[in-house]
């Protein structure tokens, strides 16, 4: 009499049933609070940053290296600061009394974060009396210019003639979270960049401030020499000198020269005197 052999067919529905309360649990813990963040230490963990969390300059020192400080020159520039919300609530009057004059802002990053201490940063500033703008970090790769320079605008990167307030920044960089380039050929990020500063200008009237490094403007646009007429540049360098700059542009407006500056670690220079800063704000 022949053997029934019905072991096999039963492990496989054991096994089937088994995944499927995996996969069922798995599911529950993706909805639970926390998971989004969770996640965000995973990527952290392996070696990537969480979404929402890149600041400006972050690439740099890998990327670029660190150098010495600036040489004293006998050309006039103002100091300033840029902070995010690694830098949670900031000691403004500590940077006033310092001789930081001005301030930017992250205010944005893509179309999925905005800076949870953006109002204590940006309204700090103010009222201990710098002159203060916000900066968006771009993620070509997301979503398109426009969408994000609407972003931006609504979220805190307008701009109004108070003569307090400075243009906003596009933060175009390296991207923390995958190619340096953000996938786009160096065409399309000329054409997403046009596309970002484009609707900044119907949006508010003024021409932002392309944030960039000379290396990664290099590699990522090419070299593209259609900014410098419209847009000022704060360029990135952290060494004694600000260095060879981007195509299209004979100068600087702001200098990122270091990243381990006292009580907040990025300072900048203003190319020019208070005044000059403030007719960038008057536009």
């Amino acid at each position: 009499m022949p053997v029934l052999r019905s072991t096999p067919r039963t492990s496989r529905r054991s096994r089937f049933a088994a995944a499927g309360t995996l996969l069922a649990a798995l599911s529950l813990l993706l909805t639970l609070p926390g998971a989004a963040s969770a996640a965000g230490s995973h990527d952290a963990a392996a070696g990537k940053p969480a979404r929402g969390t890149a600041t400006m300059g972050m690439g740099v020192v890998a990327h670029d290296g660190r150098g010495g400080l600036p040489r004293d020159t006998r050309a006039v520039q103002t100091e300033g600061v840029d902070v995010s919300g690694h830098q949670g609530n900031v000691a403004w009057s500590t940077l006033w009394n310092s001789g930081v004059k001005w301030a930017y802002t992250k205010a944005t990053e893509g179309t999925y974060y905005k800076n949870e201490y953006f109002a204590q940063q940006y309204n700090g500033s103010y009222n201990v009396g710098m002159i203060r703008g916000a900066y968006h970090f771009a993620t070509p790769n997301t979503t398109s210019g426009a969408v994000q320079a609407n972003y931006f605008v609504d979220n805190g990167g307008g701009w109004s003639r108070d003569g307090k307030t400075l243009p906003g920044v596009l933060d175009i960089e390296w991207n923390p979270y995958g190619d340096q380039c953000f996938g786009l050929s160096q065409a399309g990020m000329v054409s997403w960049i046009r596309d970002f500063v484009n609707t900044y200008k119907a949006r508010t009237g003024r021409d932002a401030v392309i944030y960039t490094a000379t290396s990664w403007w290099k590699t990522c646009t090419g070299n593209n020499a259609g900014f410098g007429a419209t847009n000022p540049l704060w360029v990135a360098r952290y060494d004694s000198t600000v260095g060879e700059l981007p195509a299209g542009w004979g100068f600087y407006t702001i200098w990122q020269y270091t990243s381990s500056g006292p009580t907040v670690g990025d300072h900048d220079r203003f190319n020019g005197a208070l005044d000059r800063v403030q007719a960038l704000a008057n536009g």
